[in-house]
């Protein structure tokens, strides 16, 4: 099987988030993104709700930038049953190896509908969730001096998707934890802080109460650590750990959770530092890497109405273009993001403006051209 390392995610430079190469490398052609004539196919799913809006800004600023990607664009949505988008999307991303993804929907209501992100990341095995929780300059929020990274096991625990009700009225759901996962993501997380320069791995959990299934994740990220002496190991029980995010999140460095937790924390962290509109990631596997906004908003009450803020897509395309090594393209691409947000004219309804996602890309390209 493949084996997985990290390159130096990202920087700790004064613009945030723009960095050295990002996600995995591969010492294999089997596994490298596909390319053909000089330009890279990378799938493109845009999703629900806003997700055409944004994925749209980033097709404008990439074409502007003369990036060199094929955008293979595979139209998958969860509203509906069909599966067949879902399953044209696996189809891509096994064969381009990357892609570019909005948030599909979920409905509540129904009954047996799985979750396509879930089951997206349990098909193609895309184990570690990456979400950069950092201050943006010209985004003034509580709290400064927030540069935290939240890893996240991504294909078990409580998503595992195994539920069933033994009588009426009774309901039982699995969480499943194994040791193999749970060494997976902490060689991640560690492998993810020592390229990084970062000081300390903080394991979130709920081992107090789920003794067995948290403890073994607990105790199996403080056995990975002793591999690590230059890394500081902590942990922190989960409601405690969302306490002190918004009391003293300055105090967190890189935390490694499991799924469920992960999901909460990510959407703290995207609260303290403007919304989800600003939060970037990534998902990695040993093979293929998708890269999606840090927290999974839809947002179906804004769509089509070109209210939505593009900073998350845009700056997840950018972390896109690092794992492909595009360093000058991305560097260019995230500068004129962040000085649209530095400058503080162009605000979409998120961040208490009335500008429209056009005017935001609109603004950055005319960043962009400026730099030439």
């Amino acid at each position: 099987m493949l084996r997985t390392t990290l390159t130096k995610t990202l920087t700790r430079s004064p613009i945030p988030l723009v960095g050295a190469r990002s996600a995995t490398t591969v010492s294999s052609d089997i596994f490298k993104p596909l390319k053909y004539g000089g330009k890279y196919t990378v799938t493109l799913i845009p999703g629900d709700g806003i997700g055409a809006e944004v994925a749209d800004s980033v097709k404008a600023i990439f074409k502007a930038d003369n990036v060199p990607i094929d955008w293979e664009q595979v139209d998958v949505t969860g509203v509906g049953a069909s599966e067949e988008g879902f399953r044209e999307s696996v189809q891509s991303l096994k064969k381009n190896k990357v892609g570019l993804k909005g948030i599909l929907f979920t409905p509540v209501e129904r009954s047996g509908h799985a979750s396509f992100n879930v089951a997206l990341r349990q098909e193609l095995d895309i184990f570690a969730s990456l979400v950069l929780i950092k201050n943006i300059p010209g985004v003034k929020t509580r709290h400064d001096g927030i540069d935290m990274c939240l890893i996240r096991e991504n294909t078990e625990g409580e998503y595992s998707g195994l539920e069933h009700q033994s009588v009426p009225g009774v309901v039982e759901s699995l969480k499943i934890v194994t040791k193999y996962k749970s060494e997976r993501i902490s060689r991640f997380a560690f492998e993810f802080a020592l390229k990084n320069n970062r000081e300390k791995v903080t394991v979130v959990h709920k081992a107090n109460i789920m003794k067995l299934a948290d403890g073994l994740f607990r105790r199996t990220v403080q056995d990975m650590g002793k591999e690590y002496p230059t890394i500081t190991t902590n942990d922190m029980i989960v409601d405690n750990a969302s306490m002190q995010a918004v009391s003293n999140p300055q105090q967190f460095d890189v935390l490694v959770l499991p799924n469920l937790y992960g999901s909460i924390l990510s959407n703290i962290g995207a609260g303290l530092v403007g919304g989800p509109g600003l939060i970037p990631g990534c998902n990695i596997g040993r093979e293929i890497a998708v890269f999606e906004p840090g927290c999974r908003h839809v947002g179906l009450d804004i769509k089509g109405q070109n209210q939505a803020n593009p900073t998350a897509l845009l700056l997840s395309a950018t972390m896109l273009l690092r794992h492909l090594g595009l360093d000058d393209h991305a560097d260019r691409i995230s500068k004129a993001v962040y000085a649209v947000l530095a400058e503080g004219k162009v605000r979409t309804p998120d961040l208490n403006g009335t500008s429209t996602t056009s005017d935001f890309t609109k603004a950055a390209l005319e960043k962009m051209e400026a730099m030439y």
